[in-house]
């Protein structure tokens, strides 16, 4: 069996339904990935339309798992689907979000721990609580079965109990969890936007101990690369993006406005690419 380790095929998995992404984000996920792994590699992508994605990336449909999409609660439910039978991709593989932007050597994340371990990034806003994110996840095929069970029985009352389902991961997986080494994972609002009011003169940089920058919630990396928090918003300069915070023209609380800017960052767009 693959296990990811000693020289095997690092496998890679993603998730990819609706249109939030377009087959631009694997796309680019798989050259990034491309340029930061020892190979050999291969890059599966579980979705429900595979049109228009890279030859090289491994098309498979969407794990079969009939239950009711939880609607009271902000988590990523559907990423369940992985969490059983993947079909012929079995062994270790390591989860990533589809708007990660690679910045280091991926090697380690299958190298790191034991291979039967399931690994989640800290989630930095509830430090206290060490509750995993789920933006990257090692595991193995098959481990995290049993929480499909669990939440099978009930969705939205497991939903309603753990709001997220990387809380409901970190809560209930088989044998627990274990979290990559601090500094890998950086998130891109908290560990690179300089702080107010730093953020108005300064671009985001990359932290020196991260390979991998994950955007969760709000400023995807076109955001980034543009320059603006909002998918739907501008790049304004920092004397327009004041001006909006007295004149009514913003979107939030005065408090939030002023800290919500951030510059063009043009590292993201160097990384993210085919």
């Amino acid at each position: 069996m693959n296990d990811g380790r000693n020289g095997s095929v690092k496998q890679f998995i993603c998730i990819k339904w609706g249109e939030k992404f377009g087959p631009d984000y694997v796309n680019r996920l798989h050259g990034m990935i491309s340029r930061n792994v020892t190979p050999p590699f291969r890059l599966y992508c579980f979705t429900d339309d595979g049109t228009g994605l890279n030859p090289d990336i491994a098309v498979r449909p969407l794990p079969d798992f009939k239950y009711r999409t939880p609607q009271r609660t902000r988590g990523k439910w559907p990423k369940s689907r992985l969490w059983g039978d993947l079909g012929d991709v079995t062994g270790v593989v390591l989860f990533l979000d589809l708007d990660v932007v690679i910045t280091g050597d991926l090697d380690g994340f299958f190298e790191y721990g034991d291979p039967d371990d399931t690994i989640l990034g800290l989630n930095p806003n509830t430090p206290l609580e060490k509750m995993g994110q789920t933006s990257v996840y090692r595991m193995r095929v098959g481990k995290l079965a049993p929480l499909q069970e669990i939440f099978r029985a009930d969705p939205q009352a497991a939903a309603d109990k753990y709001k997220y389902e990387q809380r409901f991961v970190t809560r209930n997986a088989p044998g627990g969890v274990k979290f990559w080494p601090r500094g890998w994972l950086a998130h891109f609002r908290m560990h690179c936007i300089p702080n107010f009011p730093l953020n108005y003169f300064r671009d985001a940089k990359i932290p020196p101990r991260a390979r991998i920058v994950i955007f969760p919630g709000l400023v995807n990396p076109p955001d980034a690369i543009a320059g603006r928090w909002y998918e739907d918003g501008d790049h304004v300069s920092p004397r327009e993006h004041l001006r909006r915070a007295f004149n009514g023209q913003r979107r939030e609380s005065f408090v939030k406005h002023m800290r919500h800017y951030v510059r063009p960052t043009p590292w993201v767009e160097r990384l993210w690419r085919e």
